[in-house]
């Protein structure tokens, strides 16, 4: 499933030992991009080694969410609860990059002293080290590998770790996929569908989780608004009226669930506790098959969670790109 079930923004960490690259780097990458510059490769591999156990603590909590929702707790006020609780999550490292040519330990060495770190690893090559960079992208030891002579390296070097970015995490799919029905699954496996969904996710949202429970994709921007992707299949409209009429929908609003053209939050309403009158939003179809329908919902900011803990309010706070010696 190329669609990520679950998606944030995570931190990328550059690991070289000429000062004077790093600096252009720190100019040249993403602004909406937590870096961390490091010149000496045990400092960052101490800042990695710990990162271990806050991961596990991190998948653990996601867990438990799981958990409490098989016990009868909707899901998504405690995802809002969880994006609210603390925006460190966002400190954690998706993306190592480092140059394979450092005297005293080669870039190899030092990927290879992260055991247990789980992000995703990129090297740096010199023109003389290529056959070393593809044996270990054969033998699974790294993700990507760059050489430094590639014309536009900045370019090419933002693509491979926007990528890396976007790339699902097994861990967490596997936590969130445990909400879905095999009809959801494999809806969302359909190649237009998830291309789509991708598409769409990436436009609106630094942050998302896909559930089953209701089913839809909750999503927050970088600001910390955040909205529901609520997705019908098709062939389903029918239970969707069912419970339009159920909560008392006008015959005029049945009508346009029932062509497909508009959708109603009844569900997500429902989750979150709210007696406000339910809405209806415009129908768009996800995927050329035409199985799959999707409305956008916004959430008011009173059910999401603090703007403080927004992604651009935390990468605000942090230290300036600065080569760590």
């Amino acid at each position: 499933m190329s669609f990520p079930l679950f998606q944030r923004p995570g931190t990328v960490v550059f690991l070289d030992d000429d000062p004077d690259y790093l600096d252009m780097l720190a100019l040249v990458l993403p602004r909406n991009w937590r870096v961390m510059l490091f010149l000496r490769p045990h400092d960052c591999i101490n800042h990695l080694q710990q990162e271990p156990p806050i991961w596990e603590a991190d998948a653990w909590h996601q867990q438990q969410l799981i958990e409490q929702w098989r016990e009868g707790a909707p899901l998504i006020p405690q995802i809002l609860k969880y994006w609210g609780e603390s925006s460190e999550r966002f400190a954690l490292a998706q993306v190592c990059v480092v140059d394979y040519s450092m005297p005293g330990m080669d870039g190899l060495q030092a990927l290879g002293e992260l055991v247990d770190w789980p992000g995703s690893r990129v090297l740096l090559t010199g023109q003389a080290d290529e056959q070393v960079a593809v044996r270990a992208f054969n033998q699974g030891l790294i993700d990507q590998f760059i050489a430094k002579q590639t014309a536009d390296i900045s370019r090419r070097l933002i693509d491979a770790v926007t990528h890396l970015l976007a790339t699902p995490n097994a861990r967490h799919s596997q936590i969130w996929r445990c909400t879905l029905s095999p009809e959801q699954t494999a809806l969302l496996r359909v190649p237009s569908v998830s291309r789509d969904l991708s598409e769409f996710a990436a436009k609106r949202w630094v942050e998302h989780v896909t559930i089953g429970d209701p089913f839809g994709v909750l999503g927050m921007d970088a600001a910390g608004r955040v909205s529901w992707l609520q997705l019908e299949p098709a062939s389903a409209l029918g239970e969707l009226v069912q419970l339009a009429e159920a909560g008392g929908v006008n015959q005029a609003s049945i009508a346009e669930i029932k062509s497909g053209r508009k959708l109603i939050d009844l569900e997500l309403r429902q989750a979150l506790g709210r007696t406000t009158p339910s809405e209806m939003n415009p129908a768009f179809s996800i995927g050329r098959e035409q199985s799959l329908l999707g409305a956008l919902f916004n959430i008011e900011p009173e059910f999401g969670p603090d703007p403080v803990n927004s992604y651009s309010a935390w990468l605000g706070r942090q230290d300036k790109r600065t080569v760590r010696d």
